[in-house]
């Protein structure tokens, strides 16, 4: 009896430890844990049955700056969301600190004086080329990512977009997607006006006459912000002038050449003649897409990413099946490449130089789960984003949306692209093309004196 006493408490002994140990797993880690292994010995103390790693890992944060911000842009952040809720989950300890901030405030305002004090955050959108990247780059303030590219396996699935992210062989940030500008058009505006597709020059400037005459705005423009319609000015120019952007830091391209001089006497006329919103400067960026989404406007020039603005439960979803898309049309008589476009993959990811083990950790499971097939297609998807990685045949026959497929078919035939001229201009020299681009609106500055002007700065930055 006594022996059979002692049995019974033995396996109750024993019992207990099996217990314990299994409630010493972290849940939502089973998979790493070696109590959840196969080769697990499952007689093994609880002391060795949990993840050291888990047991000793402290709690700790990661900031991330995001510019994902507003209705416009729920989509992008939606992916964010569950790119971060991913990472959390595969990284024991971390939490992601979302910091979202508007577009301009971080790029030209917060990252740069963070850059400078060597506090940047942990993660944060960056732009590439020589006024960001490259400058931070140089300053060792970013992580070079070429080996975790390595490691992580995806380095050749992206497509060639390390241009303006490389600095002497290395790769300093990670594109999330590209864009091309071009011009969105109302088709129910077009088709109740007889007008045809602007896809010539000449139905271009047929169509914007037809409108005006009709009072309807033949170009909604928000140029409270300046970048909104340089976009335009950077297109014009390009049709005008070749070399452009490049060659404008190299001193073979100067704005005040009677090439690029002639597409601002350009823009100035449509200006005068009335294309662009009455009070153009004191409208924002959003203002532009409400116009156009409005009927007020036939025809608006902006980026590919704002497809998404005419999907159903997207911002301007009255919109849906009454937007078209086309390239600006090549301009009779001009020197430059009629059938580049402006393209950029310019705008995505950085990481500060600044990290310990776990941060480290936490920065390649960010990537891994951002840079991936299932992520670029939903971002095409969605929100219109085209896609830095290469994307199967098979993803991209599930693109159904209209307009969408209408971005990838002018991408298709375009002879070549060019980057956005803020990628490769100075900072002071951007600046003044904004300063002169509102005295040009505004009808205090000519074509000619906006040349001069930023020639002036131009030559004194290229001169450093």
């Amino acid at each position: 009896m006594k022996r059979n006493v002692m049995v019974i408490l033995t396996l109750i002994l024993a019992m207990s430890t099996m217990l314990a140990a299994c409630g010493g797993k972290n849940n939502n880690n089973e998979a790493s844990s070696p109590a959840a292994s196969p080769s697990a010995s499952p007689s093994a103390p609880a002391s060795e049955s949990a993840s050291p790693s888990e047991e000793t890992v402290e709690p700790f944060t990661v900031s991330l700056r995001h510019i994902q911000i507003g209705e416009p842009q729920k989509f992008r952040k939606a992916i964010l969301d569950e790119v971060v809720k991913r990472s959390e989950a595969e990284v024991p300890g971390v939490k992601f600190e979302l910091d979202g901030i508007e577009d301009a405030v971080n790029r030209f305002t917060k990252l740069p004086a963070e850059m400078a004090a060597g506090n940047p955050p942990k993660i944060f959108d960056l732009f590439g080329g020589n006024a960001d990247a490259l400058k931070y780059a140089k300053a060792g303030r970013l992580l070079d990512l070429t080996p975790i590219l390595d490691e992580l396996g995806i380095k050749d699935k992206f497509l060639n977009v390390f241009g303006q992210f490389t600095l002497d062989g290395k790769i300093y940030g990670l594109p999330i997607g590209g864009s091309v500008e071009g011009v969105f058009y109302n088709t129910e505006i077009f088709q109740a006006n007889d007008l045809n597709a602007p896809t010539t020059w000449d139905d271009l400037v047929k169509a914007a006459d037809a409108l005006k005459a009709k009072g309807i705005t033949p170009f909604a423009m928000g140029s409270q912000a300046a970048w909104v319609p340089n976009m335009l000015v950077g297109t014009l120019v390009g049709r005008f002038a070749n070399g452009f952007p490049n060659g404008i830091v190299t001193g073979e391209v100067k704005w005040n050449s009677p090439e690029v001089v002639g597409a601002l006497s350009l823009y100035q006329d449509w200006v005068k003649n009335g294309y662009f919103t009455k009070g153009e400067l004191g409208k924002s960026y959003d203002d532009m897409l409400n116009d156009f989404a409005a009927g007020k406007a036939g025809m608006m020039f902006d980026g590919s990413w704002r497809s998404s603005a005419f999907k159903e439960g997207a911002v301007a979803a009255s919109m849906t099946g009454k937007v078209g898309f086309v390239a600006l049309p090549a301009l009779p008589n001009a020197a430059g490449d009629q059938t580049s476009l402006n393209a950029n993959f310019s705008n995505g990811y950085g990481f500060s130089s600044d990290l310990d083990e776990n941060e480290l950790k936490a920065v390649k499971s960010f990537i891994k789960n951002l840079y991936n097939d299932e992520m670029q297609l939903r971002g095409l998807l969605e929100d219109g984003v085209l896609p830095s990685m290469k994307l199967s045949d098979e993803s991209l026959a599930k693109v159904t949306d209209p307009v969408v497929k209408q971005v990838l078919d002018v991408m298709k035939a375009a002879g070549s692209t060019f980057v956005h001229f803020d990628a490769i201009a100075q900072k002071p020299v951007y600046s003044e093309t904004e300063l002169q681009l509102q005295k040009l609106i505004a009808g205090k500055a000519t074509a000619q004196e906006f040349g001069d002007a930023v020639q002036k700065v131009q030559e004194v930055e290229n001169a450093k």
